[in-house]
């Protein structure tokens, strides 16, 4: 019974460390999901390209708003940001099927 409770004591100081950090790390500010700012080895670029037509051009749009955001020294307003809660692994299950 102590277990578990100190497994969600952990949880929660986890969940609350990497909402800190998204906000640090300011890609939220330019409306990103965390899967726009990963490093595109071979393997995130075939799982890129695997993407249902859809998701992937959300992302383009997403990445290509935070560059002009970006040039222009602009964010977005506060409840365009990217909220935690509705941030996603969109690319968890592609990479997943690549490395099987």
């Amino acid at each position: 019974m102590a277990g578990r409770s100190a497994v969600a004591a952990s949880s929660n100081w986890l969940e609350g460390f990497q909402m800190g950090y998204d906000n640090t790390a300011g890609f939220n500010k330019l409306g990103l999901m965390r899967d726009d700012t990963i490093f595109e080895t071979e393997d995130v670029k075939e799982a890129i390209r695997r993407l249902p037509e859809d998701l992937y051009n959300d992302r383009m749009f997403l990445i290509k708003r935070a560059l002009d955001l970006t040039v222009t020294h602009q964010i977005l307003t506060k409840d365009q940001w990217t909220k935690y809660e509705k941030d996603k692994f969109y690319l968890e299950p592609y990479l997943k099927r690549l490395l099987m």
